[in-house]
């Protein structure tokens, strides 16, 4: 089978941990594999990924070959893979626009972004880059806050006619306009904001949902995150923050029983901790009450090398929008984005969205179809 082409806008952590992980992958046995959720989506296995374009701002990694550059500062993530051959891929100069926040400046250059001295491209130069490539599917990893940079990749993507994957809390797929407009040219979209293979959000999720199904009343919960990478500094400018937190929030309020109100659930990141690195420590709190109104709490204590934890899972939204390209169905993965990313058009539990992303890999939509319509009636 050919491999599947992808270009990628920001060659920071989440990059590098994908990269890494395609040549990891190569060497081992799917019988003694681990940190995959699939081994083979579609016939498509981890390795059968190929990075024909790359997009970044940093002097430090533009014109470098692309299994260089994810090892440049100020990338900090755990290198598990590092005899990576040249790829003859060189990264190019991405657009700027709200990439990079002003309060970055501030500190040393090892954790923050340095513009290279190079003309930023246009659309047109970007769309021709992602076409002469052959560029299958734009993975979008700006950093948070990100609006107008997101977008403009998203605009990218739609007039080169790849599929669009949005990894980070810019809302794209779960836009009605932006997904009507994929939708219209029949290019598949996954988004928006990853969820890890096994981090904060998803976790959190899964005991909330557990307290739903075991009868417990939540009253009040929080998740705290602190970490060292340039996501958790740029995220100190809390403007930058509000996408994040509310695609956070919303992913553990949609599956409680009762939404809390505001003042009862803070879910967002907290703090930046220069030599934690690319670890992410997160604490949860969850107080309710048991039968008979008697009270309880659980305190969680969850550490996790941040970007190989988005990577498992990028690498199955890849290969599932793959699919979608050959079978030349576009617009809103509807089940990939439910159990891939935080902030989906349409939130299901955890367990109705594996089931879904199970059928839609097996090409199963009358499935996929009842457990929506399943889903909207409870709602309703």
């Amino acid at each position: 089978m050919n491999n599947i082409r992808i270009a990628i806008a920001g060659v920071g952590n989440c990059a590098s941990s994908l990269i890494q992980g395609i040549h990891y992958y190569r060497k081992k046995n799917p019988e003694n594999a681990i940190g995959l959720m699939h081994w083979e989506i579609g016939g498509y296995r981890p390795y059968d990924i190929e990075v024909v374009a790359a997009f970044d701002i940093d002097k430090r990694k533009v014109g470098k070959d692309v299994n260089e550059a994810i090892f440049s500062l100020p990338n900090c993530t755990t290198v598990f893979c590092s005899d990576l051959a040249p790829s003859g891929v060189r990264v190019q100069m991405g657009r700027i626009l709200d990439g990079v926040s002003e309060h970055m400046a501030e500190f040393e250059d090892k954790y923050t972004f340095i513009p290279a001295d190079h003309s930023e491209p246009d659309k047109h130069t970007v769309v021709n880059t992602l076409k002469e490539t052959g560029a299958e599917i734009l993975l979008n990893y700006m950093p948070v806050g990100s609006e107008r940079a997101a977008k403009f990749y998203a605009e990218c993507a739609l007039e080169a006619g790849v599929a669009f994957i949005n990894n980070i809390p810019v809302f794209i797929a779960s836009n009605p306009e932006w997904a009507s407009r994929f939708e219209e040219k029949n290019v598949p979209i996954i988004g928006d904001d990853i969820k890890s293979q096994l981090g904060a959000t998803i976790t959190h999720r899964v005991l909330t949902d557990l307290f739903k199904k075991r009868g417990v009343k939540i009253e009040r919960t929080y998740q705290l995150n602190t970490g060292g990478n340039t996501d958790f500094l740029n995220m100190l400018n809390r403007h930058r923050l509000f996408s994040k937190k509310k695609s956070k929030t919303e992913a553990v309020q949609s599956v409680a029983a009762r939404r809390l109100k505001n003042e009862n659930i803070h879910i967002g990141p907290s703090d930046w901790v220069p030599w934690q690195k690319d670890n992410k420590v997160c604490f949860i709190r969850m107080e309710g009450k048991l039968f008979g109104d008697v009270p309880m709490d659980l305190e969680l204590r969850l550490s996790v090398e941040d970007s190989p934890n988005s990577a498992g899972v990028a690498i199955d939204s890849l290969r599932c929008a793959k699919l979608a390209l050959e079978r030349g169905q576009g617009g809103v993965l509807e089940a990939p984005s439910a159990y891939f990313c935080k902030h989906p058009p349409r939130q299901f539990t955890d367990d109705e969205a594996y089931r879904m992303t199970e059928a839609f890999i097996m090409k199963q939509p009358d499935k996929i179809h009842e457990m929506s319509d399943y889903r909207r009636r409870q709602r309703n």
